[in-house]
């Protein structure tokens, strides 16, 4: 089963970003003054939360968050309500709380399972872009203060000689589910450095620059596993802004059986077959973490056996 046949975690959210709105500032502020527009308040990365459930502020409430947000961010039109993010990780975390009427602050990845797809999409949204307001706060070329425009969408240099404008970036990462050359069918699965002992997952590493996502699945493959790799199939991707990631999903076939880990990033790996996995799978052991598309890569494997 490929990745577009499911919605996975954090994808599927339903805002339309109106990305035609951000440029103008007066709709901007129309839209943040308008008592029926929703704000997300989060604090230092974590969503606010009531019931087990982030909260969505609007009227008065909004307002008294938005009085005391470092910053606040556009993130789209729901059904004709502009949605924004309010970035509270300015106040000490009790203070946070009180002021968006919440009952504690929680990691998204902690709710999901708790929230839709969609919902768990847009609190990921919003965690992913007001991180990366934090660390953008100066000029990369000339070290003076940034501004927020676009909404939040955009930082620019507030030097006039300079002007850099700054975008959010995505980091790229390949996650993969390495298959035996040869009968009975088998995975590979590694245990990372620090992972407790008999913890496996899949391969995964960051795309570098120059390189394509097959190479940077073949690169990383042989660099961390000593393992190389044929008949690289693309599966899908995933959002992961934790802070800035986008996890794209492939399978390969291994050229041998042969395994050499690195020693640094891994510290063993080993070949699977279905009946293994599922035996741990009753142990209670999880295939990947249940947010995660290498949840996806391992049962869709084990579901074709």
């Amino acid at each position: 089963m490929r990745a577009d046949d499911v919605v996975l975690a954090y994808g599927g959210g339903w805002l339309d970003r109106a990305g035609e709105l951000r440029a103008d500032p007066e709709r901007m502020a129309a839209l943040l003054a308008d008592p029926g527009s929703v704000v997300l308040p989060l604090w230092r990365d974590r969503c606010l939360v009531a019931a087990d459930v982030p909260v969505r502020l609007t009227g008065d409430r909004a307002a008294k968050a938005l009085a005391v947000a470092d910053q606040t961010v556009f993130l789209g039109m729901d059904d004709g309500s502009a949605v924004f993010a309010a970035d509270l990780s300015g106040l000490p975390e009790a203070a946070a709380v009180e002021a968006a009427g919440a009952g504690t602050a929680v990691d998204v990845r902690a709710l999901v399972g708790r929230l839709g797809p969609a919902e768990a999409a847009v609190q990921a949204y919003a965690r992913g872009l007001l991180h990366w307001h934090r660390q953008q706060r100066f000029c990369g070329t000339c070290g003076a203060s940034t501004e927020a425009r676009g909404g939040g969408h955009v930082r620019s240099c507030t030097r006039a000689d300079c002007g850099r404008l700054l975008f959010p970036r995505i980091e790229p990462a390949v996650i993969v589910l390495v298959e035996a050359p040869g009968a009975p069918d088998r995975c590979l699965l590694a245990r990372h450095a620090g992972a407790h002992e008999g913890a496996y997952s899949t391969l995964a590493g960051f795309v570098e620059v120059g390189e394509s996502l097959e190479d940077a699945v073949r690169r990383e493959m042989a660099e961390e596993a000593g393992v190389a790799v044929t008949d690289v199939r693309y599966v899908g991707s995933q959002a992961w802004p934790f802070p800035a990631g986008l996890m794209v999903g492939f399978r390969a076939t291994a050229a041998s059986e042969r395994v050499r880990v690195d020693g640094e990033e891994l510290v063993e790996a080993r070949w699977f077959t279905r009946s293994e996995l599922r035996e741990r799978v009753a142990a209670g052991r999880p295939l990947g973490r249940v947010d995660s598309i290498d949840h996806h890569l391992l049962h869709g494997w084990l579901a074709e056996g």
